[in-house]
């Protein structure tokens, strides 16, 4: 995602606001791009909602006081996100998310077949989650957020967070696996 141009007329910030916003925030473009791409399910509209976020992180950066700008700007990707998808209620996005361009090449054509099937086989997996349990799998696990920092972003209790965590692997797993146990033989 690229940082928003400076637009013509008064500017948000004083110049030394701009450039602690560039230093705190802006490394942080391609989570919240990545947290959007995931709770929306679509490139293009992550590329609106992050963009969206950003501007707010900007018009409000005047009222961020120090914490975690990662957490900070994540929730506002998260509100955002959350906006959007009440305002569009679309049960299924169609654009897909392509992870070939992210991933390693493998040394082979098998090895990058088998690979390729593996984070299809994966990503359709986490596109069957809910919401939620999507959420919170990619902050932890995509975007290493803490236990804490996903509290932070996602305003719950950190009990539920955990919770939340176990039962989005345990679902994930159960989906992953439910197509392995129909395809083994069974023995005699």
């Amino acid at each position: 995602m690229e940082p928003v141009e400076a637009q013509e007329g008064p500017s948000l910030l004083s110049d030394a606001e701009r450039q602690r916003f560039e230093q705190l925030v802006v490394p942080h473009l391609d989570s919240a791009h990545n947290l959007a791409r995931w709770l929306l399910r679509s490139e293009s509209d992550a590329q609106d909602v992050a963009q969206e976020a950003l501007l707010r992180a900007l018009r409000f950066f005047p009222g961020f006081h120090g914490g975690d700008p990662r957490a900070w700007l994540l929730k506002i990707v998260r509100n955002a996100s959350y906006t959007w998808l009440e305002s569009h209620r679309r049960a299924e996005l169609s654009e897909e998310f392509d992870e070939e361009r992210h991933g390693e090449p493998a040394a082979s054509p098998e090895a990058q077949a088998i690979a390729r099937a593996e984070r299809e086989r994966l990503r359709d997996a986490l596109e069957q989650l809910p919401t939620r349990f999507r959420e919170v799998l990619v902050l932890r696990e995509l975007e290493g957020c803490s236990y804490k920092e996903i509290a932070d972003i996602t305003a719950v209790p950190l009990g539920t967070v955990m919770s939340s965590l176990a039962r989005a692997r345990r679902r994930l797993q159960r989906i992953l696996i439910g197509p392995a146990r129909e395809e083994t033989p069974h023995e005699l």
